[in-house]
């Protein structure tokens, strides 16, 4: 792993405008810089570049960060390739720390089984280059399907020779292990425990990662071998660099063109992403023939927002244009539809046309998912039954859609196209998401009671349950909040003396804030949100100068320290792991000469920490001095205790919540019941103690 020394040495090093620059058209406004955002299609700029802070900010989609931010967002790298990358760039040596004989063992294979890819696929290339049976059989063959040699190159594209140990027999001439030959799947041993090369025979087709990095390969048999033959391809198996639906075919080569297109042509098969790119046409992808999975829509969803499904006329392309939809609708993506011609597939058809007809004809004949659902499932029916059966799946399409005016708008041209009243269709929808949020909550409640179970066993037995882990810098409870002090505990404390400890309490998690990957500006701040940003921004400074300990000594107390300690009164914790860690370090480094908590947790080696950081602190960075907040320490001690309390009425909400919840489960136990109850009406007294203190009101209900 990277130190912490050369991490900070990248940060301070790279230039942020200069960087950004590299990418995105800036103008000096003031300040800072402006210029359209990379990350959604936008028209007026609205991406801020701050050179003093080294940091970017746009204002409508929230993306931003450092320079090591925006090259994973850009770039889609790791936090280490990122850094990797910003240090080629400016010429810095990477120094990585020792890492544990377990981190050092991991890390090692995989960068093994990458090593490995990477050589074999450079030797199907060259076999297909410079042998004679690759040029003879896996040259023709490229050449028969008309694809040219800058394409070849582009798409890493090769051969593997008919001798079944030709690709082992080099790889262990050259040092390279079995083991890993086996663990990537370019090999595999036979009973006899004899090595045998996978594709053997086969054109090669690597499958190159977000990153850049081989992950598998795709093999197809050719020749007369193709005929009666079921799997013409052969993918690798699943490994631990490899896993078939989380990775997208082509997506390298594609990603920028997403981003600019602002979408993406999703295939099916390998030739078609190839003879598109020869067309000119680069946003496209390929899952191979399998449903979309999450994983892959999520990498999509990184680039784009919008995807056409771009599939042959036949039957088999209508099913693989119906597979998968209702998912890519409920991650919130525009879903077209567009069949070619009889006869066509992406292949061929992107052979006889150029860029411009092509994208043309798809501008043209691409549909409305919806539309074309219903074209396809009511085409021709006239049976009752039949007909409801798909008039129900449509409307459980549109069910999954999260935008309500989308679901509105689609509900309307339904109810116009089907003949059936609108409000008919709305019973059907809103009956399909009320049964999908029952699923959802039983699904929740199933996951906390089994959660509690665990935690109830861990707080009993003090040993971590089986099958869970636990990483470092966090407690065993970072998952849970705490309750149980008497009402009276989760007043602020008066003075500053060693708190008393409380029997701890499983809370339901609070909906967590997603900390990484996540636009700020689309999510509402919570409590925790605020106090952590108070932490970031002020934990090094001095709240209380002379506070009394028990030994009679004075000393002072920090922002950080004091927000620790009100909290550790009532053994209350955050729910989001990360919040517990920012806390913990800020106080264990608060009294250390020359800290500052924001430039610390800025430059901080973990990117999910220091990411927080700049997406709490940005948008004060780049507000003019004029119109940022000035604080006191008057004004900073009034609104640390004016969150805590409003720490304290979420905490308590969120339980009586829970109460109501538990109450309704134990119908059939009446003297649970009652406990229950009287417990909600102890916690009902507590919040009322707190919302007078807040200054408000509570209706008791």
């Amino acid at each position: 792993m990277i130190d912490r020394a050369t991490i900070e040495r990248i940060k301070d090093t790279a230039d942020i405008v200069d960087v950004v620059s590299e990418f995105v058209s800036l103008k000096k406004v003031g300040v800072n810089y402006r210029g359209l955002c990379p990350f959604h299609n936008d028209h007026s700029p609205s991406f801020y570049v701050n050179p003093a802070r080294r940091i970017c900010h746009c204002f409508v989609c929230g993306e931003g960060g450092d320079s090591v931010s925006f090259i994973m967002k850009h770039e889609q790298l790791t936090y280490p390739d990122a850094l990797k990358w910003l240090a080629n760039r400016y010429h810095i040596t990477i120094e990585e720390r020792q890492l544990t004989d377990e981190q050092r063992k991991e890390q090692s294979e995989r960068e093994a089984m990458f090593i490995v890819n990477e050589w074999a696929a450079d030797y199907f290339k060259d076999i297909l280059e410079n042998d004679i049976d690759g040029r003879a059989i896996g040259m023709q063959y490229f050449r028969q399907r008309g694809i040219r040699d800058d394409i070849i190159n582009k798409f890493r594209l090769g051969f593997c020779l008919n001798d079944r140990k030709a690709l082992s027999k080099t790889a262990i001439a050259k040092g390279y292990q079995e083991e890993y030959l086996i663990k990537t799947g370019l090999c595999y041993r036979k009973d006899n425990g004899e090595l045998i090369d996978r594709f053997a025979g086969r054109a090669m087709f690597p499958w190159i990662g977000v990153s850049g990095k081989v992950v598998a390969f795709g093999g197809r048999v050719l020749d007369a071998r193709t005929k009666g033959v079921n799997q013409k391809y052969v993918n690798s198996p699943d490994s631990d660099i490899y896993h078939k639906d989380h990775e997208l075919y082509g997506i390298f080569q594609a990603k920028k063109a997403i981003t600019k297109e602002d979408c993406v042509y999703m295939v099916e098969g390998y030739t078609d992403v190839i003879s598109m790119h020869q067309c000119g046409i680069e946003n496209v992808v390929a899952n191979s023939g399998t449903a979309l999975s999450e994983y892959q829509i999520h990498i999509l969803h990184r680039f784009t927002t919008n995807i056409v499904l771009l599939y042959d006329g036949d039957t088999a392309g209508i099913k693989a244009a119906l597979r998968g939809t209702d998912m890519l609708l409920k991650q919130g993506m525009n879903v077209k539809v567009l069949l070619l011609p009889d006869g066509d597939d992406p292949d061929s058809f992107a052979k006889k046309h150029n860029a411009e007809e092509f994208r043309n004809y798809i501008s043209e004949h691409k549909t409305d998912f919806i539309e074309f659902k219903t074209r396809v499932l009511l085409e021709g029916v006239t049976d009752p039954v039949k007909r409801s059966e798909a008039i129900s799946s449509i409307i459980k399409s549109v069910s999954v859609i999260g935008d309500p005016i989308i679901r509105a708008t689609y509900i309307q041209d339904c109810a116009s196209r089907l003949g059936i009243q609108e409000q008919v269709l709305i019973a059907k929808m809103n009956e399909n998401i009320r049964q999908y949020r029952d699923e959802q909550r039983k699904e929740e409640e199933r996951k906390r009671r089994n959660s509690s179970a665990v935690q109830q066993n861990y707080n009993s037995t003090g040993q971590q349950p089986q099958g869970t882990k636990h990483t470092e810098n966090t407690t065993p409870n970072d998952n849970y909040d705490s309750y149980g002090p008497p009402p009276d505990a989760f007043l602020p404390p008066e003075a500053f003396t060693q708190p008393q400890q409380s029997d701890k309490h499983t809370l339901p998690t609070e909906t967590p804030t997603n900390t990484t990957n996540t636009s700020r500006t689309k999510i509402k701040e919570t409590v925790s949100d605020l106090i952590i940003k108070m932490v970031i921004t002020h934990g090094h400074e001095i709240l209380y100068d002379s506070v009394e300990t028990e030994d009679g000594n004075t000393t002072s107390l920090t922002l950080a320290e004091f927000i620790n300690y009100d909290l550790a009164t009532d053994n209350l914790l955050f729910s989001l792991p990360l919040y517990n860690k920012i806390l913990e370090e800020a106080v264990s480094h608060s009294h250390e000469e020359g800290f500052n908590a924001e430039h610390y947790f800025t430059m901080h080696p973990d990117y999910d920490v220091s990411s927080l950081a700049l997406q709490l602190t940005a948008n004060n960075v780049l507000l003019s001095k004029s119109l940022q907040i000035k604080h006191t320490e008057e004004s900073l001690r009034e609104q640390v205790n004016h969150l805590l309390l409003d720490f304290r009425y979420e905490y308590i909400t969120a339980k009586l919540s829970q109460l109501r919840t538990d109450i309704a489960l134990e119908r059939s136990n009446p003297q649970r019941q009652i406990e229950l109850m009287t417990e909600l009406q102890e916690m009902q007294k507590v919040r009322s103690a707190i919302a007078k203190k807040i200054g408000g009101s509570v209706i008791m209900r």
